[in-house]
C-alpha cells in the first residue's frame, strides 16, 4: 500500500526516476498532443517562410531592385508577426510548468535557438532597411545631378542655337555675330542712321503742307543758336529721338502691357539676344505680316501715334485714315508708314542688343546748356570753332542719346550752340 498522503518521488523497475508535475498541466498535455504537434510544425514552417523572405531579401539586393526589396521585406515582417503570434499562443495555452520533461526541456531550447534566430533575422533585417535607406539616398543624389546635368546641356544647346549651331550645322554655316561692345556700336550707329533718314521724309512732307520749318524747329528746342540755317534739320532729328528713345530704359520698352511685362525674366538675357538676332536682318514689313501684334507690332504702333500727332498727319495726307487704320491694330503699306518701320525696327533692335548684355547697357542724355564735354559726347558738327571769348561750348539740343556698357561709354551726339564751323 502506498501512503495516501501527497505525491511522493518512486522507484520503477528501470530504476527512472519520476518528477511530478501539476495535475491540471498533465492533464493538458496529455489531451492535446495534436495541437502541440501543430503548433511545432507551424513554428517550422513560419521559420522556412522567414528564410525564404529573407533569401528573397538579399536576391533583391543584387541586381539593386527598391521594389523587390520593399516586398521582400514585408515579407519578412510578416513571417515574424506569425512567429510572434504562435510564441504568445503558445504561453496562453501552456503556463510553465514546475518541473519538465527531458522531452518538454528538449522542446524548449529548440525554442530557445529558434528566438536567437529570429533575433539575428532581426538585426539583418534592420541592417537591410538601413542599407535600402543607404541606397535611396544615393538614388536622389544621382537624380538630382541628372536633373542638373540636363540644366546645363538645355543652357549648352540654346548657346548652340544663338551661335546657329545645330546637329544639322555643317562648315558652310554663317555663324552670328559674338556678343561685343562692337557689335552694339554698329548697332548704334545703324539706328543713329536711320533717325537721319527718316528725318528727310518728314521735313519734305513738313515743306509739302506748307509748314514754316523755322517756327517747327524752333517749337522743338527753342533759343538754339544755329551756325547755319540748314543745321535746324537736328531739331527734329532731335525730336524724332525723343519720341523713338522714350522708355528705353525699361525692359518692355514702355509698352504698358500686363502681357508684355511677364515675358521677361530678370535676367532671360539670351532672349533679348534671340531676338535681336532674328529681326536685325529681316524686313521690318515681313516681321508685322507673320505676326502683327508681337512685342514689336505694339512698339511700331505705339511709336508711329506718339510720332506722328493727328494735326501732322491730317496736314499729310488730308485725313486720319492712316492713323485710324495703325490705332485699330494695322500695318499700312504706304511709303510713308514704311519708312517709319526701318526707323522703329533700327530703335527696337538696339533695345533688345542693350538687354543682352548682363549687365544690360544703361541709356543717358545730356540736358541743353550743359558744357561740352568729349569724353562722353561727340558733336555733329565737325571742324567746330570756339569764339574769341574763349567760353566753353555749350549744348544746343542732345540729337542721339548716349549708353553706358560695362566699362565703355558710346558718346552721346549732341548740337553745340554758340560755335562757328570751319569749311
Amino acid at each position: 500500500m502506498l501512503p495516501s498522503g501527497g505525491l511522493k518521488e518512486t522507484q520503477l523497475n528501470n530504476n527512472q526516476k519520476v518528477h511530478p508535475q501539476p495535475m491540471e498541466q498533465q492533464q493538458q498535455i496529455n489531451q492535446n498532443p495534436e495541437a502541440m504537434e501543430a503548433l511545432i510544425s507551424n513554428l517550422f514552417g513560419n521559420i522556412s517562410s522567414l528564410k525564404s523572405a529573407y533569401i528573397q531579401l538579399q536576391s533583391a539586393h543584387t541586381p539593386y531592385d527598391p521594389d523587390k526589396i520593399q516586398e521582400a521585406d514585408k515579407a519578412v515582417i510578416s513571417e515574424l508577426k506569425n512567429l510572434s503570434e504562435l510564441k504568445h499562443h503558445y504561453r496562453e495555452h501552456n503556463p510553465k510548468p514546475v518541473c519538465v520533461s527531458p522531452q518538454d526541456s528538449r522542446l524548449a531550447a529548440e525554442i530557445q535557438e529558434q528566438q536567437s534566430l529570429l533575433k539575428t533575422y532581426e538585426v539583418m533585417v534592420k541592417k537591410f532597411q538601413s542599407e535600402i535607406q543607404n541606397k535611396d539616398s544615393e538614388i536622389t543624389q544621382m537624380m538630382d545631378k541628372i536633373e542638373e546635368a540636363n540644366q546645363k546641356r538645355v543652357k549648352l544647346e540654346k548657346n548652340l542655337k544663338l551661335r546657329g549651331m545645330s546637329n544639322e550645322s555643317s562648315s558652310s554655316v554663317e555663324f552670328p555675330p559674338d556678343l561685343t561692345v562692337e557689335l552694339f556700336i554698329s548697332t548704334y550707329e545703324a539706328a543713329s542712321k536711320a533717325v537721319h533718314d527718316f528725318s528727310k521724309p518728314l521735313i519734305n512732307m513738313m515743306k509739302a503742307a506748307g509748314w514754316d520749318l523755322d517756327s517747327a524747329a524752333n517749337s522743338i528746342e527753342p533759343e538754339v543758336d544755329y551756325a547755319k540755317r540748314p543745321h535746324k534739320k537736328y531739331a527734329f532729328e532731335s525730336y524724332i529721338c525723343q519720341r523713338m528713345f522714350g522708355g528705353f530704359q525699361r525692359k518692355d520698352f514702355s509698352l504698358d502691357s500686363a502681357e508684355s511685362a511677364m515675358a521677361y525674366d530678370d535676367d532671360d538675357t539670351e532672349t533679348f539676344f534671340r531676338q535681336f538676332l532674328s529681326l536685325k536682318d529681316m524686313d521690318p514689313l515681313d516681321a508685322l505680316c507673320a505676326n502683327p501684334d508681337s512685342n514689336f507690332g505694339k512698339f511700331c504702333r505705339s511709336k508711329y501715334l506718339i510720332l506722328i500727332h493727328p494735326k501732322m498727319e491730317a496736314s499729310f495726307f488730308g485725313n486720319l485714315d492712316q492713323r485710324d487704320y495703325v490705332a485699330g491694330g494695322g500695318h499700312p503699306r504706304t511709303g510713308f508708314y514704311q519708312a517709319f518701320l526701318k526707323l522703329a525696327k533700327s530703335v527696337w533692335v538696339l533695345h533688345r542688343l542693350a538687354y543682352s548684355f548682363d549687365p544690360a547697357a544703361k541709356i543717358f542724355q545730356v540736358k541743353k546748356g550743359s558744357e561740352y564735354s568729349d569724353s562722353y559726347m561727340e558733336s555733329v558738327l565737325k571742324n567746330i570753332v570756339v569764339d574769341d571769348k574763349g567760353e566753353s561750348p555749350r549744348v544746343g539740343l542732345m540729337v542721339m542719346p548716349g549708353f553706358w556698357i560695362g566699362g565703355s561709354v558710346v558718346q552721346s551726339r549732341v548740337y553745340v550752340s554758340g560755335v562757328k564751323v570751319v569749311e
